[in-house]
């Protein structure tokens, strides 16, 4: 029998499977997005099943059979992210986040910057100030860590895109369809961005994902922000997140 795999990862999702298991989607620094059994967790003697709930950044101890699924024989907690579970605004702008990974990233294939940035947001969301008055899909941290999620994956706009329209060029809009930003005269179709909108993207794309609250964006570059966010997931992936509609 192989020696079981051991590597970081982070519990995206998590449901009930038959009388005591839990399938689990992780994302994991080794390997990527993998699905997971977790025997017998449900069960109220069970060693590590609070380890493994949704947010949980885990090591994992993980055997690898014949079928899709690998099973989970043994999981330690780097840091359990309590404070984005057990607060309203914290646990939907998490969800968001969550969903972003679930859906960009769909194959077993390890991406070591993608993970980074998933542990980076959910270190900041722990300790980020709720705004319970603000839309949680407009909150900064989790615009700027799918601004990273979207460049990892080589969807536009870029940042020399965006610093070419704030220094005051032809191009005042972005159009996922049409490779990133357009003219004035051609953004039939595309989406308009404000001149806050357009420096609140470069400044999402730029800083660091912990710095996003410090940027000082205005409703409206959340909004320009969000826009392009949704745009670019229609058109590159044919999909809307659930967690932000």
């Amino acid at each position: 029998m192989a020696a079981p795999a051991i590597t970081e990862a982070v519990v995206l999702r998590s449901f009930a499977f038959g009388e005591a298991d839990r399938v689990l989607h992780v994302y994991t620094q080794a390997s990527g997005r993998l699905g997971m059994v977790a025997k017998g967790v449900r069960r109220t003697k069970s060693r590590f099943g609070g380890r493994l709930e949704p947010f949980s950044h885990v090591e994992l101890s993980i055997h690898r059979g014949r079928g899709e699924l690998g099973t989970v024989t043994g999981a330690s907690l780097v840091r359990s992210h309590d404070p984005i579970r057990t607060h309203p605004y914290r646990l939907q702008v998490g969800l968001v986040g969550l969903e972003a990974m679930l859906r960009l990233y769909t194959e077993e294939e390890r991406n070591d910057r993608a993970f980074l940035a998933l542990t980076r947001f959910l270190d900041a969301l722990d300790r980020a100030e709720p705004h319970p008055g603000r839309r949680p899909a407009l909150d900064p941290l989790v615009l700027s860590f799918q601004m990273k999620l979207l460049w990892l994956e080589g969807v536009p706009p870029a940042s020399r895109q965006l610093r070419r329209m704030r220094r005051g060029g032809g191009a005042r809009g972005l159009r996922p369809s049409a490779g990133g930003a357009v003219c004035a005269a051609c953004d039939h179709g595309g989406i308009a961005l404000s001149p806050s909108g357009r420096a609140g993207l470069s400044a999402l794309l730029g800083a660091p994902i912990a710095d996003a609250p410090a940027l000082g964006l205005d409703d409206r570059a959340v909004r320009d922000a969000l826009a392009v966010v949704t745009a670019s997931y229609e058109h590159h992936g044919g999909f809307r997140l659930k967690t932000v509609s």
